[in-house]
């Protein structure tokens, strides 16, 4: 396993980390917990939950392991996330001081720890003044119950004001950033990736596998069924599979992804991982996880080199669908110059 610095924060994390969304619903506790032991024991050190993951069952679940664990857990670097609702009140979600002071209370008495290494905002909120929130950050790492905070599902415009909001105010600055991010989900490439880099902003990709697409357990010609997230519901997976089945770009994609994996002896998912973790500004990659088994083979992408010519490959097979303007040659050409000669 190979670590990085938490973005702009002196952290260290591995560069694979463990997403919960799965504990409590699709993993048991005594998988979760299965889960966790083979994580840590293979060098990860960075846990990522939310409140809103099985109603704070996952948060729950963690906290039971860290009792039980406490050596281990004093090596890992424990994040969750505030914001989406986790009652019926109209101030039961959102991002006010209000809301926040409530889920981060609620968090810290379900993980049973009296600080939060990583506090993420799950998403942005358009009713609440973002200085408010800013502030409360401020506040609870001053009191000791974060360490850092970041951001999940920004657009970069917003990273950018709240960046620059913080350092306005003199307030403690985000380091972090939660998008979703794969081969098949690349967008985020044309906003908010130049924006991290500007702010040295870490980013934490979630869904690296496109809903499971980039596992290559999908194919062409046979509908999803059984134990995958499309054939556990069969209308919505037969609606998702006729989506992606009709996009020439996916088959393209996992095409590429296949005969790497084949010439390396790897999985697809592997590969998948492994261009992830070569992008920029990439801290660390989010694996979710039903079985230890497929957490034993996400890990292995940590190990697996892919050349430069191997990444341009995956890249230009992936590239995302693009008109001219703004994200386009044409605009690109429109904010880029050279040197006289070339230089």
């Amino acid at each position: 396993m190979e670590y990085r610095t938490l973005g702009n924060s002196g952290a260290i994390v591995s560069e694979l980390a463990l997403g919960t969304m799965t504990f409590g619903a699709e993993a048991d506790e005594a998988t979760s917990h299965a889960i966790l032991d083979t994580y840590v024991e293979r060098g990860g050190t960075f846990v990522d939950t939310a409140d809103v993951y099985s109603a704070g069952e996952s948060e729950a679940i963690i906290g039971r392991w860290v009792a039980k664990n406490p050596q281990k857990a004093e090596q890992v670097v424990l994040a969750s996330k505030g914001r989406f609702p986790m009652g019926e009140g109209p101030n039961d979600l959102g991002l006010s001081r209000r809301h926040l002071r409530t889920a981060l209370d609620a968090s810290l008495t379900r993980l049973g720890v009296d600080h939060i290494d990583l506090y993420q905002m799950h998403a942005w909120d358009a009713l609440t003044p973002l200085d408010e929130t800013l502030k409360f950050l401020d506040d609870a790492v001053a009191a000791g119950k974060i360490g850092y905070y970041g951001f999940s599902n920004y657009l970069g415009w917003q990273l950018t004001k709240a960046v620059h909001r913080a350092a306005a105010l003199d307030l403690a600055p985000p380091v972090t950033l939660q998008p979703q991010y794969s081969l098949l989900v690349r967008d985020i490439e044309h906003e908010v990736v130049p924006a991290a880099l500007d702010a040295h902003i870490g980013l934490l990709p979630w869904s690296p596998l496109g809903g499971g697409w980039l596992t290559g357990k999908y194919t062409r010609d046979v509908p999803p069924t059984g134990a995958s997230r499309l054939g556990e519901n069969p209308q919505r997976g037969m609606e998702a599979w006729e989506a992606r089945n009709g996009d020439e770009r996916t088959w393209n994609i996992l095409g590429a992804v296949e005969s790497i994996a084949r010439s390396h002896d790897a999985t697809a998912s592997q590969v998948a991982l492994a261009w992830l973790l070569a992008q920029p500004a990439v801290t660390s990659v989010i694996l979710g996880a039903r079985t230890v088994g497929q957490l034993l083979d996400n890990l292995g992408a940590s190990a697996l080199e892919l050349s430069d010519a191997e990444i341009t490959r995956l890249s230009d097979a992936s590239a995302p669908h693009v008109d001219d303007y703004p994200y386009g040659a044409a605009g690109v050409a429109q904010r880029n110059r050279s040197l006289p000669g070339g230089r």
